[in-house]
């Protein structure tokens, strides 16, 4: 699967105002904070976003600083490769940042080589602990803009535990496909209420319709300021994560709950449906973009903040879904951290949350009603394994095999026993979507 390092296929980001001025030097310093953040751990990405290098940047800034951090996170393995072809020892961690921002701009956001090894060499300069190595940060950076980067992997983005496990599961031309999607930038998909337009929301975004009604666009920028925003007909949401709704299916009038239900795009879904939704979280935080989200679309629901397994409330319902806690490695396309900050005993951790919530979740089912459980997640132990385990324990489930026409999913997602297992190299001539397993499970007495 060797390549030579190309470009990107996604927009160009606007750079800072003034690339000679230190505001394209802070800009880089941020993006270099956020890079870091990510790769210590898990939520690191966006509490950096916090601190102060990044939020006293100007807004055209911190979008270019975030954009540049999000770049070298997806094409990270690769981008290591170029340097340790040019570095004949290991640098202090603050060099190798410094020279990883300054390629992800030039390798994946085309900016000009010039303007990324100035301000690289500034950057350098700025610290008595990274100055000594100016003069090789200028060296390495001219080198590989002279030479070209050379032959590249794109399975060297992804951490060998999880290319090791996803070989495992899914093969060689899959796990092939999955190191594909992890470098491309996701373009941005809007879950649409009835009686919306979705050719007229396509056209004013431009955009094009997929599949079982999601509209995607490429469109960059604060989408307070896209048409229709502030009239409510929208809300950002995956192509695969409006999936899980459309296989429950609610109708107007049934009584549905919503477990683990922020940030809410799937509240959104069934309250636009018309039924009476209970959206439960145990975070009040953040149910807060769903009580945003519900106010800008005039929809409803009974927001509940406490957790699915202690909630004491007596009520049954019509339809569960369990959006459930998982590593959400399905993701990696928008959040391209969770491949650095995932664990292998993370996996092991959470199916043990699953598990609880899915017996939780049961609890809730009246006869004859429906439970979808589903997990951003690409591990078999939070899908498949979880949905086996779960019937066995309870008899009175049964699979509802998923017709993927019926609700806009990908024909190949269907797997043997009527699940589906969404991967993000699906699609990709459409611009990919998230990584799901979604199961439906009818009880029958």
């Amino acid at each position: 699967m060797a390549e030579k390092s190309r470009g990107p296929r996604s927009p160009q980001v606007e750079q800072p105002r003034d690339e000679a001025a230190d505001i394209g030097v802070e800009a880089r310093l941020a993006a270099g904070v956020l890079l870091n953040a990510a790769l210590e751990g898990r939520g690191g990405l966006d509490a950096a976003q916090a601190f102060r290098e990044f939020g006293a940047l100007p807004g055209p800034d911190r979008a270019f600083a975030r954009a540049v951090a999000m770049a070298a996170l997806r094409r990270l393995g690769e981008i290591d490769q170029i340097l340790d072809r040019r570095l004949n020892k290991a640098p202090p961690l603050a060099v190798r940042t410094i020279l990883r921002v300054a390629l992800a701009q030039t390798l994946v956001l085309e900016t000009p080589a010039f303007a990324a090894v100035s301000t690289a060499v500034k950057l350098a300069e700025r610290d008595p602990k990274t100055r000594p190595y100016k003069n090789l940060v200028n060296a390495v950076l001219r080198g590989i803009d002279r030479d070209g980067p050379g032959l590249t992997t794109a399975e060297s983005n992804l951490p060998d535990w999880l290319a090791a496990r996803w070989r495992a599961t899914y093969g060689e031309p899959t796990l092939a496909g999955l190191a594909l999607a992890a470098r491309e930038e996701p373009t941005t998909d809007l879950s649409l209420k009835p009686g919306i337009d979705a050719a007229a929301v396509a056209d004013a975004v431009e955009g094009e319709t997929l599949p079982g009604g999601t509209v995607r666009t490429g469109r960059r920028g604060d989408i307070a300021g896209w048409p229709g925003f502030e009239e409510g007909g929208w809300w950002v949401q995956d192509a695969a994560a409006a999936l899980p709704v459309r296989l429950l299916a609610p109708k107007a009038g049934e009584a549905v709950v919503d477990f683990c239900a922020a940030p809410g795009g799937k509240t959104l879904q069934i309250a636009a449906a018309g039924a009476a939704v209970v959206s439960l979280d145990r975070s009040d935080k953040r149910l807060e973009r769903l009580r945003a989200n519900l106010a800008r679309t005039g929809l409803t629901a009974e927001v509940v903040a406490t957790p699915a397994e202690d909630w004491d409330d007596p009520r049954t319902f019509d339809a569960v879904l369990l959006d459930a806690p998982c590593t959400a490695t399905g993701t990696f396309r928008r959040n391209p951290e969770v491949l650095r900050a995932t664990r292998p005993a993370d996996v092991a951790k959470l199916a043990d949350v699953q598990h609880r919530l899915l017996d939780a979740a049961a609890g809730r089912v009246k006869p004859g009603g429906r439970l979808v459980y589903c997990v951003c997640s690409l591990e078999r132990e939070e899908g498949e394994t979880q949905v086996i385990a779960f019937l066995r324990r309870h008899p009175d489930f049964r699979t509802a095999p998923a017709v993927p026409a019926d609700i806009g999913a990908p024909d190949a997602a269907l797997t043997p026993e009527g699940w589906l297992r969404v991967l993000p190299s699906m699609w990709a001539e459409k611009g990919g979507l998230d990584g799901f397993f979604i199961a439906r499970l009818d009880r029958v007495s």
